[in-house]
């Protein structure tokens, strides 16, 4: 593999310019995009970044953030609030992220999809309205965790810490969560199949991680 250092604002246009492509390809379908990777990593910022430029290559975009579609609270602190097994496997609500926004988004769906489902903060329903992403458009869905279980999407972009990044990144408050992404490490290896992989242990410098072939 090789790893080609690249800045931030070309990383956005590498990404605007393939997911385009993609979406030219696909259509009349919609492009479903996962950006995953640990908070520490700012995958919602990469999908934000990318929301404009998709946009003024003609493409109709929606982002939508897995922290939108968690479970209640009575869910996720069944086993205690910084329990990082249930983090790891059942904060996000999964099903929900499939029925409002994926199958939707996917080949023979409506294109009505729900940006938000649940306000973690407020612990109740978000009450967002359905938007219409018409054929051709592209939605991002960005957050933790969302690799490997089988979410029906398109593109996968992986942004990838070391180790010792995702500890110096990650907020103390936050520590506890560190097993997780260890064990979804250790598990899933997203970085082994995303299609693309971003080194991210220094925001300012990212990284491309490539296929020899691809070099």
């Amino acid at each position: 593999m090789r790893i080609r250092p690249i800045t931030p604002e070309l990383l956005v246009t590498e990404l605007t310019g393939r997911l385009a492509d993609a979406a030219a390809a696909a259509e009349p379908a919609r492009l479903r995009v996962a950006v995953d990777g640990a908070p520490a990593a700012g995958p919602d910022d990469l999908a934000a970044a990318l929301v404009n430029p998709l946009r003024a290559r003609g493409r109709p975009v929606l982002h939508v953030r897995a922290t939108d579609f968690l479970r209640p609270a009575s869910l996720r602190f069944e086993l205690g609030r910084t329990n990082p097994d249930a983090y790891y496997e059942s904060w996000v609500d999964e099903a929900g992220l499939r029925r409002e926004v994926l199958d939707p988004a996917g080949p023979g769906g409506t294109g009505r999809l729900l940006p938000s489902l649940w306000d973690a903060d407020a612990d109740r329903a978000s009450r967002a309205r359905y938007v219409d992403l018409p054929p051709g458009g592209v939605v991002l869905v960005s957050g933790a965790l969302l690799l490997g279980g089988g979410l029906p999407v398109d593109v996968t972009v992986h942004l990838e810490l070391s180790p010792a990044a995702l500890r110096r990144r990650t907020a103390p408050a936050d520590d506890w969560t560190l097993p997780a992404f260890d064990r979804y490490a250790d598990e899933v290896v997203p970085a082994s199949f995303a299609d693309v992989v971003v080194r991210a242990d220094d925001p300012r410098h990212p990284a491309l991680v490539q296929a020899d072939e691809d070099a």
